[in-house]
């Protein structure tokens, strides 16, 4: 079958009542037949479901349709996409360890790394995207892990995936990978030998702006070790969110085909507007690394960015003038979202570490949703007439 019919095919076992969709877990606990039945879960002789911190049926299934959508072995579901990745360093990195990671990430990331994995005595190291010749000189006898975002957080950067792969498997560290923008649908790190896959299934997988979740596949004994950290330290996702996003994978493919269609049509109709100094999409020739895109991606997803001219007052004022844009903390969602990262998600870095990672004061990230892409673009153009 293929990835997707997987997926949707993918489900908790029936109830006696035979329901064709999935029901709703809501329950903190389970029960047992016996004492030696419940001794067995704990002893983790079994499978049987003890306390939701740790399973749910629900959570369970939304988990396997990941795996499902990104060739893993296994995986594991949080209450957001931040506490998969808070979870995944933690489980790995410890006292005295390295971490090296691409610089382009998203703002939160950016404050794990640089503000709290130093509490735990943890070291890192920046590299920089458009210097890849450089990454390997910046591996440390004790670097553990490789982390990347492809595409980048707003910037819309890419790393070769088999490239990377193979730089972290010579040196014999962990590669992870943040897959959010992307999507399974567009891109599977696994396929090219990432370890760890990561999500914020806030986003796409949700689709429609309502439920938090984050979930790590991947191989299935690093999966055990996330599993062990994360059921003693609590970062569980709720059954409801799982049960909303499950479904939700269901149409996934479907969604993320309109979205990059009309997120291509977009950037590609507005690149060389008289007020952008350019146009960034994964799928447009301009893009540096178009040929990485067309070879790891099968679409270039749901996100274009571009620089106006006139810098911080520009992306103010463009914003302002929207109409139709929503403005909010998000993207991956039907509506069609606008952010100024300088501003927003990235503020907390000095401007100093926002350029380096290409965020300039008049960056727009542009999360496209699944309106009448004419209406999109005639709300973007009077906004530029406007800014």
């Amino acid at each position: 079958m293929k990835p997707i019919t997987k997926a949707i095919r993918t489900r908790i076992a029936q109830t006696g009542e035979m329901e064709h969709s999935s029901p709703l877990f809501l329950t903190s606990s389970f029960t047992y037949d016996s004492a030696e039945d419940m001794r067995a879960a704990f002893a983790d002789e079994t499978e049987a479901n003890i306390y939701s911190r740790f399973s749910n049926p629900n959570v369970q299934e939304f988990t396997d349709r990941v795996c499902a959508l990104e060739g893993a072995e296994a995986g594991f579901a949080t209450a957001s996409g931040m506490a998969a990745i808070f979870g995944t360093f933690l489980s790995f990195l410890k006292t005295g360890d390295h971490l090296l990671s691409c610089s382009s990430i998203f703002g939160s990331t950016h404050s794990l790394i640089t503000k709290y994995l130093s509490r735990w005595g943890i070291s890192y190291t920046y590299a920089d995207v458009n210097q890849p010749d450089t990454w390997a000189s910046l591996i440390q006898p004790n670097t553990k892990m490789l982390f990347i975002e492809t595409p980048t957080n707003p910037g819309l950067d890419l790393i070769d995936l088999e490239w990377v792969s193979n730089l972290a498997r010579q040196a014999g560290i962990l590669l992870v990978v943040d897959n959010c923008f992307a999507t399974p649908i567009a891109q599977r790190p696994i396929d090219y030998g990432a370890d760890l896959v990561i999500h914020s299934a806030t986003k796409w997988m949700d689709g429609q702006g309502r439920v938090l979740g984050g979930v790590v596949v991947g191989k299935e004994q690093l999966i055990h070790d996330i599993y062990l950290f994360c059921r003693t330290t609590g970062p569980a996702l709720s059954p409801f969110n799982a049960w909303v996003l499950s479904k939700s994978l269901e149409t996934l493919q479907v969604r993320m085909d309109r979205h990059a269609s009309s997120a291509l049509t977009l950037a590609g109709t507005l690149e060389g507007h008289p007020r952008l100094s350019w146009m960034k999409y994964p799928f447009l020739p301009s893009h540096p690394q178009y040929a990485i895109a067309t070879k790891q991606m099968t679409n270039g997803g749901g996100i274009f960015c571009f620089e106006l001219k006139g810098g911080l007052d520009s992306g103010r004022r463009f914003l302002d003038a929207l109409e139709l844009l929503s403005l909010t903390a998000n993207l991956g969602d039907s509506r069609t979202i606008a952010s100024h990262p300088a501003s927003t998600t990235h503020a907390k870095l000095s401007e100093a570490e926002r350029l380096a990672v290409g965020i300039t004061p008049g960056l727009i990230r542009i999360s496209v949703g699944l309106e009448d892409p004419a209406d999109l673009l005639a709300d973007i153009r009077q906004a530029l007439d406007r800014c």
